[in-house]
């Protein structure tokens, strides 16, 4: 996958926050090299969260967010405050821009948010052309003029070394096979399925196994009999899109190790243990249970989608009851859960992985179980276990 096609869910996020008027939007610009956010002299110029997917030398793929000042007013300004906020859940590197020597209440409630969520930051005090700051001497800190440039390829460097401790090396399955294995993919095409493509987590998973010298083996569910009777040996694993799970563990023999795409992105993003425990809830939901349906995407709802259509059919055969469903999307999910009986999330492969532990993060501090749709759907099809014989410690859970 080259730079350019990196999706934005394996970038490094990094957010500029700061009071208003303290020339973010100005550096983001210096920054990047582009006119990317709209610079004033009156306060509140940036009024949501403007973002770009780009590449940035020295660091690579990353998303730049510039952010309305967290020091908004009146009813419109607690809007955007909250917007803010709702970056601080998926950055990776956050950039407090403040053209003062003594930081304020504000910039110091930031601050002590970085640190609460142990969210790396980098303080830049900005305006250098027009203040004389004393030099704090913290690794964190720098003295920089968006006007002039001074220090702006020297932050980008500082940048640059945070990012490359937050960029990921975790393996989506090729720690569990071998060079030279074969690993059948079960990929159904229905009409949800984007044309000429193929999903981000089957891309991901290809990959990941033809970086380790394996072979990957694509098919629809319709074509896996004959498939897996062409191979001269059995595959060392089946992985399954998550809405043929249930077929596709009919045919597949009890000793090929199967999964999922889904539960491949959980344990990807290190939220598998903590989802495979909210699976169980599905099976005590009762008349009435508030039950919410997050997507990390946004997408034309076909008639037959699974979030809002075929997952709520699916619960309902399942546990004999008759839930009340809520449904969110993109970059929409609740402060507050604590209504909820239980949370069914997506993959979340348009996520990145801040934006998911932050909302599973969320679902644990409010004591909400959280579950996503391959982990349920395997547990509604009797097929959670066998689903997670590759993963041991995962395992013991069920125990």
């Amino acid at each position: 996958m080259s730079l350019n096609s990196t999706p934005s869910s394996e970038r490094v996020h990094i957010g500029f926050f700061g009071l208003r008027n303290a020339g973010k939007s100005s550096l983001v610009n210096a920054v990047t090299g582009q006119n990317l956010s709209v610079v004033s002299d009156v306060k509140g110029t940036t009024t949501d969260p403007v973002k770009k997917a780009m590449e940035l030398l020295p660091i690579g793929p990353v998303v730049i967010i510039d952010t309305p000042g967290f020091d908004d007013e009146g009813g419109l300004g607690e809007l955007r405050v909250m917007k803010t906020k709702e970056v601080l859940s998926k950055t990776d590197i956050a950039v407090l821009v403040t053209e003062s020597e003594e930081l304020n209440l504000t910039e110091k409630e930031l601050i002590n948010f970085f640190k609460e969520k142990k969210l790396p930051y980098i303080l830049v005090r900005n305006k250098a052309d027009l203040k004389k700051y004393k030099a704090s001497g913290a690794d964190n800190e720098i003295t920089v003029s968006a006007l002039t440039g001074e220090n702006i390829y020297e932050l980008k460097q500082l940048i640059a070394g945070l990012a490359k401790a937050q960029q990921s090396t975790k393996p989506i399955v090729s720690d569990l096979i071998s060079t030279g294995d074969r690993v059948i993919l079960v990929v159904p095409i229905d009409k949800a399925a984007p044309k000429g493509r193929l999903i981000l987590p089957q891309q991901m998973t290809i990959r990941d196994i033809l970086d380790c010298g394996a072979v990957a083996v694509t098919c629809r569910d319709s074509e896996l009999t004959d498939t897996l009777a062409c191979l001269r040996e059995a595959p060392s694993m089946v992985i399954t899109d998550s809405q043929a799970f249930g077929k596709v563990s009919k045919l597949v023999p009890e000793d090929i190790p199967l999964t999922s795409f889904s539960i491949l992105m959980a344990r990807y993003k290190g939220e598998l243990t903590e989802l495979v425990k909210g699976a169980a809830v599905l099976s005590s939901l009762r008349n009435g249970d508030k039950v919410l349906i997050s997507e990390g995407c946004t997408h034309h709802r076909q008639c037959n989608d699974i979030g809002t259509v075929k997952m709520p059919v699916w619960i309902e055969s399942f546990s004999g009851a008759k839930p009340e469903f809520s449904f969110t999307s993109g970059g929409e999910f609740p402060e507050n859960l604590t209504e909820y009986k239980l949370v069914i999330h997506c993959g979340g492969c348009m996520l990145n992985e801040k934006e998911m532990k932050s909302r599973t993060e969320r679902c644990i501090s409010q004591n909400v179980p959280i579950v996503n749709y391959g982990v349920a759907i395997a547990h509604m099809n009797g097929i959670l276990k066998r689903s997670l014989e590759v993963f041991p410690d995962v395992l013991k859970t069920l125990e």
